[in-house]
């Protein structure tokens, strides 16, 4: 299948992204006076990251089969660049040179048969191997800590699988496999009008398989979001052998298959493709920024939009702090669009804006309604100052980090009784960690995803930090907001994954009985526990 030429770029080890999107220039300026303007007292000196070859990376302790060799690389800079993921405590980790666990092995698998051979060979020598996906976990997710208590470690990279093997349109589904990061699985999709409509801040550089693996949540704020909503079957890896559930829209037989291994993050087998459910490309879109005085009564707007059945693409709820920084406004703001490749959407704007009205809501600017076969339409406005935002965030956090700033972001989910409660006391919590910590910072929080029964919040914290120390400084921080979370009645997570970094609450959250049916099921597919040890599961 075709697909668009893209320009060469080349990806950091250490952060987010490529080389190419990071911030310099007269955005690395407007940035670094933002935040002297919040923090005056703050050290932005930069701290360039150490070059790859100062790392003294040590020798790999496997020797593989002839048979594997053309698939495994011992290349240091490969190794280092498998060796962690992309949280804010990775980052500075890295730029500190504090990269402690290197996999021993990075394998580049092209067919299903060459990830069983990797299975099986692993398995009869006791090999620890890490599913990395594109590598985007902000949770510890593919950090192979465990790496003392095996006598290997190999990174298991499937984006040599990247292809969409087949679409049919007749039933809307497309057949992807699991190394396809997201530009390419819409460039295979787009010549059939089709796109599976699943857009993270990660799309440009994570899997299907990783967001498969993490029950990862997309862009669209309301209807299918969560990437389960989207999958019809999947294939699946194991040390035991594969295991493949029957592709049909929906089937009432038991308990279903596909939800054990979605979220299974790694630990008990390799996702290798997926029958996805796509759609066809939207023509129709309008969006719209809503102003509100304050938090609370966009969140009486959201609410009454969620429970409303217009399903918004987009329905998020910035608070003012979150505003100014990525928007430009003192007010809060509600980021609002709808989009549809049937029909126009003007009246489910009109009806989204009437009720956002009724709670207090104002449009300083004019909707924007576009139609891609007559006005492609324009991004303006606070709507598309946002967007803009959002895109760059990660490569600011990077960028800010690399200053002795403390920056970044957990989230979680509760139902709408709760939610002001939850959001308090995370706050307060976040404030006393960092006077405990030392460090001056603000807390901001907005709404990413919203459902009839509840919102999904997304707090960012951003911190002067001691250089050297930000990375305990933030789990002090991290520490407590989660424990806030937990007690308040959120989930550990809405969308990030549990990883490692969430273990401790995840264990807490799940009921005891399930954690020892997860615990069988580990034994009966990996019975010599070499998948992702300790993810879910305690190591042997």
């Amino acid at each position: 299948m075709t697909e668009r030429a893209r320009p060469a770029r080349h990806r950091r080890w250490w952060g987010w992204g490529t080389e190419e999107g990071a911030v310099t220039g007269a955005e690395l300026t407007g940035l670094v006076d933002r935040v002297s303007a919040l923090f005056p007292d703050a050290d932005l000196s930069p701290h360039p990251a150490p070059p790859v070859g100062s790392f003294a990376v040590p020798p790999s302790r496997i020797r593989p089969p002839d048979s594997l060799a053309g698939l495994l690389s011992a290349d240091p800079g490969d190794r280092l660049a498998h060796s962690h993921g992309q949280a804010f405590r990775d980052v500075v980790r890295a730029l500190l040179g504090r990269v402690d666990h290197v996999p021993d092995l990075v394998a580049h698998p092209r067919t299903e048969s060459d990830v069983s051979a990797i299975l099986d060979w692993c398995t009869d020598s006791a090999i620890g191997v890490v599913p990395f996906g594109g590598g985007t976990s902000v949770v510890g997710g593919v950090e192979p800590r465990f790496a003392a208590a095996y006598p290997g470690v190999l990174s298991l990279d499937l984006t040599g699988m990247d292809r969409v093997l087949e679409v049919d349109a007749t039933s809307r589904a497309a057949l992807v496999q699991a190394g396809a990061l997201g530009p390419a699985l819409e460039d295979q999709l787009r010549p059939h009008g089709f796109t599976l409509r699943f857009f993270p801040q990660s799309f440009e550089f994570s899997t299907l398989g990783g967001w498969l693996a993490t029950r990862a949540g997309g862009h669209f704020a309301t209807g299918p979001t969560h990437i389960d909503e989207l999958t019809e079957s999947m294939r699946v890896l194991t040390p035991a052998g594969p295991v493949e559930s029957l592709r049909v829209p929906a089937s009432g037989a038991g308990p279903a298959p596909d939800r054990l291994f979605l979220g299974s993050e790694g630990a008990l087998g390799v996702i290798t493709r997926a029958w996805m459910r796509v759609r066809p490309r939207p023509r129709w879109r309008a969006s719209a920024a809503v102003h509100f005085a304050d938090f609370d009564h966009g969140l009486a707007a959201v609410r009454a939009v969620a429970q409303s059945d217009l399903a918004p693409a987009n329905c998020r709820l910035l608070d003012p702090v979150e505003a100014m920084i990525n928007a430009g406004s003192t007010d809060a703001v509600l980021v609002l669009g709808f989009e549809s490749a049937d029909h126009p959407v003007t009246p489910w704007m009109r009806r989204a804006l009437e009720l956002c009205r009724e709670h207090g809501g104002t449009l300083p600017e004019p909707a924007n309604y576009s139609d891609s076969k007559e006005n492609p339409g324009s991004r303006t406005g606070a709507a598309g100052t946002w967007r803009s935002a959002f895109l760059r965030m990660p490569y600011q956090r990077d960028a800010l980090a690399a200053r002795g700033m403390i920056v970044e972001t957990f989230e979680t989910a509760c139902t709408w009784d709760r939610v002001e409660a939850l959001r308090d006391a995370v706050t307060a919590a976040a404030q006393e960690a960092m006077r405990t910590a030392g460090v001056t910072g603000a807390v901001t929080c907005r709404l990413t995803h919203v459902y009839p029964d509840g919102p999904a919040p997304y707090f960012g914290v951003y911190a002067t930090g001691t250089w050297g120390r930000t990375v305990e400084q933030w789990d002090e921080i991290k520490t407590a907001v989660t424990e806030a979370l937990h007690t308040r009645g959120g989930t550990v997570t809405h969308h990030h994954a549990v990883g490692r970094d969430h273990r401790r609450w995840y264990d807490r959250q799940r009921p005891d009985l399930f954690a020892a049916a997860l615990a069988a099921a580990k034994s009966t597919v990996d019975p010599a526990r070499v998948l992702n040890p300790g993810i879910l599961v305690d190591l042997p």
